[in-house]
């Protein structure tokens, strides 16, 4: 396989006061197109702000940034908004559905500012509903949902761009251990149709769904251990 995303001696500084604080201290990893890859770390280990510079939310203090080909760390906002919309899908801890919008409605927002025709997005989000088993409960609001229903619609809505990678990021921190596993279980899914699929956690149990996993330390790549 070919590497979707390549990090060279990537750091990351913040200037907090009159400090600057470096959170990224050289990270060099690939994640080969189509990999299930965890990343994880203690608090302050620096995965969170990897996590943001592969979703390109963040730029790079130095080192350079490959993503399928194409060289991230020099591109302007508005080539990296145009990156996060077309090529990286997003999962959040906190979801982020909105509430008086439906479920597939929550689904479609991503087409938002899309060329794409009205009926290939309804079929796209459908489409992605099936895959996580919520094409009976696309008519339903967020409120009407479980946690693991609502983790799930935030899941399909990250695939209706049909993205090359999938990001999620701590998916299942506010879920207990059935749910948890729903969802995983749906990232599974997702993986064995071919997509590429980051996860950052700092759950054992839920890194094992992966089948790599990069451990952090101190901003520093310390281990990555194949399953």
């Amino acid at each position: 396989m070919s590497n979707i995303i390549r990090l060279e001696n990537i750091t990351k500084s913040y200037r907090i006061g009159i400090e600057d604080y470096v959170a990224l201290k050289g990270i060099t990893m690939n994640v080969e197109r189509g990999e299930f890859v965890a990343i994880m770390g203690p608090s302050g280990s620096g995965k969170s702000t990897t996590m943001h510079v592969i979703g390109c939310l963040d730029i790079p203090t130095s080192g350079k940034y490959i993503l399928n080909d194409k060289d991230v760390s020099t591109m302007t906002d508005t080539e990296l908004a145009h990156v996060r919309n077309q090529e990286i899908g997003f999962i959040f801890q906190s979801f982020n559905l909105l509430p008086r919008l439906s479920v597939l409605e929550n689904v479609l927002l991503p087409f938002a500012y899309s060329p794409i025709p009205i009926k290939d997005q309804k079929d796209r989000a459908n489409n992605a509903l099936e895959l996580v088993g919520l094409k009976d409960k696309m008519n339903n609001r967020p409120n009407q949902l479980s946690g693991g229903q609502i983790q799930r619609t935030a899941i399909a809505r990250s695939l209706v761009m049909k993205p090359a990678i999938i990001l999620a990021d701590e998916p299942t921190g506010n879920l207990d251990s059935k749910t948890s596993h729903e969802v995983m279980q749906a990232l599974v899914s997702i993986h064995e149709e071919g997509n590429t699929v980051i996860l950052v956690t700092h759950e054992d149990d839920i890194a094992k769904f992966a089948k790599r996993i990069i451990r952090l330390k101190d901003g520093l790549v310390v281990s990555e251990n194949e399953k």
